[in-house]
């Protein structure tokens, strides 16, 4: 199985280079191509009809009818899910938003038959999803939703015993929206025999760092997914195929709980590559991946991607600041090494699998520095070089558990479904101002400062990681943050940049071997979502 998953990525590196030979011009940043599916509201219906048939008395309070002459968008139209979506918003807040049929592993059936029977409102939810406890996160918006369950060690009748010591995380998303990327590894993965009655063009694979359940009901893509190792299991790293059972448990117990229909999507507009037109004085960079040469895994190249993914604000609060390596280049030495001209480093060798690299391997997003606090009486402000703030960079929702060390902002609106990651600041720190899954935060609002942590403290320099990740029919993928950041930092100082073109490779400082901590298989830069 990896020596196949091996040669594909050696395939799809070939694929990769050739696409991006051909160069173009810094000021042709582009916005994404994304798709919007069309929703099969009669079967959905059926669908809910069928699962509520096993208790009568519940099935009778539901109107299936919907009003004549009625748009098939409006609510009226079909009774029956508005109320599904009253009984269910209490425990799935904001239910009614999503514009994609909402699947849970929630038997809202069982749960009615029970109030009706007298049973407590305190009576855990788990009892009816299957064992997994309250939802850690659930988030509907305008593309769809997304949701995080978790099971306990132990739980779960007939469930094969762990090595994995504690509760597994299993996500799930269903979106109106599909980024379309240049992806030759999309569509990969085998059918799981178990669940194929059930979900006939169901596909399971591992892809960096998950494992993978993809499948389309009612026309929408959905994916689950777990965090997971490919290797044997470990008390503190979950193997993937001790993922396996969770994951199917899982989806055999999904169950239509809510979910409304929208009006039809006719476009999906943005003006996310807009840029300033005046030019700045001195911010320059090197174009879409220029990495550090030989930096990337099996020493091949950066991964050139002129797509703005999302007009965002930028992640630290001011300029200046630097897009360098932090573990090659300029960077490493001190504090105040980094200057202009920015550098990509979104492909540079790590043990974390990125599939837009050429490599099938590569760091997943930017290293960010801030600029050095001016010297002691000159500045026209304070500045505390351990207290540099990071900012949020659209209105969103957090998802994080504690003492996790990555801290992500998820986007749901009508044109984006889109997924920001920060790391490098201290988890006790983010869990001290609730910086944790089910936050909403404003653009601009500050979550943390620029830190060092990485397993501990000092565990790396000062620096903020930032990535993008988009949902496609492979779930949520990592894509280069680059030309996003270059174009956010542009409108941060209101001045468009200079590309500075590529390094020749005679001249490059080359790197021909990487520290080791840059390529341990344990680091835990990416490893978290």
């Amino acid at each position: 199985m990896k020596a196949v998953r091996l040669l594909t990525r050696w395939l799809a590196a070939f694929c990769l280079l050739a696409a991006g030979a051909a160069a173009a011009s810094a000021d042709e940043f582009r916005t994404p191509s994304i798709s919007a599916v069309r929703v099969e509201w009669r079967a959905v219906l059926d669908q809910l009809r069928s699962e509520i048939s096993s208790q009568p008395a519940i099935a009778a309070t539901f109107t299936f009818a919907g009003q004549r002459r009625v748009p098939a968008w409006d609510p009226r139209s079909t009774p029956a899910l508005v109320q599904l979506n009253a009984v269910t918003s209490p425990i799935f807040a904001g239910i009614g938003r999503s514009p994609v049929p909402v699947l849970l592993p929630f038997d809202t059936a069982a749960y009615l038959e029970a109030r009706a029977n007298g049973a407590p409102d305190s009576l855990s939810v788990s009892r009816y999803q299957a064992d997994f406890r309250s939802a850690d996160l659930f988030h509907a918006g305008s593309s769809g939703y997304d949701a995080m369950f978790s099971l306990e060690p132990g739980a779960g009748d007939g469930m094969p015993q762990r090595t994995f010591d504690r509760p597994v995380e299993v996500q799930i998303t269903g979106s109106m929206l599909t980024y379309d990327l240049a992806d030759p590894l999309s569509g990969k993965g085998e059918p799981v025999k178990a669940l194929a009655a059930q979900f006939p063009d169901m596909r399971r694979f591992i892809r960096e760092g998950y494992v993978r359940y993809a499948f389309t009901r009612f026309g929408v893509p959905y994916v689950v997914s777990i965090q997971c190792l490919d290797s044997a299991p470990r008390a503190r790293r979950l193997a993937c195929r001790e993922a396996y059972p969770v994951a199917e448990r899982f989806l055999k117990a999904l169950r239509i709980a809510g979910g409304q229909p929208s009006r039809p999507r006719t476009d999906i507009s943005s003006d996310i590559a807009e840029r300033p037109a005046a030019a700045s004085a001195d911010f320059s960079y090197r174009p879409s991946g220029d990495i550090i040469a030989n930096s990337g895994a099996h020493k091949l190249g950066g991964h050139a991607d002129l797509t703005a993914y999302s007009q965002i604000r930028f992640p630290l609060e001011k300029a200046p600041a630097f897009a360098h390596s932090q573990s090659l280049g300029k960077g490493k030495a001190g504090e105040s090494a980094a200057e202009y001209p920015w550098r990509d480093n979104f492909c540079e060798a790590r043990s974390f699998e990125v599939g837009q690299c050429a490599g099938g391997f590569g760091h997943q997003g930017q290293d960010i520095r801030p600029g050095a606090c001016p010297a002691n009486g000159e500045g026209p402000q304070s500045c505390d070089p351990k207290r540099q703030a990071v900012v949020a960079v659209r209105d969103g929702v957090v998802i994080r558990s504690t003492k996790q060390q990555a801290a992500t902002l998820q986007i749901n609106t009508g044109n984006e479904h889109i997924r920001f990651r920060y790391m490098h600041m201290n988890p006790s720190s983010m869990d001290a101002d609730g910086l944790l899954s089910g936050r909403r935060v404003a653009e601009g609002e500050k979550i943390g400062v620029v830190s060092n942590y990485l397993d501990h403290p000092n565990g790396t320099s000062r620096h903020l990681h930032f990535d993008v990740q988009v949902f496609t029919r492979d779930g949520w993928l990592w894509v280069n943050p680059y030309t996003t950041l270059v174009s956010a930092y542009e409108r941060l100082i209101r001045g468009r940049g200079r590309e500075i073109g590529p390094e020749p490779q005679a001249s490059a400082a080359v790197a021909h071997a990487l520290p080791e901590d840059v390529i341990r298989p344990d680091a835990r830069e990416g490893s978290e979502n």
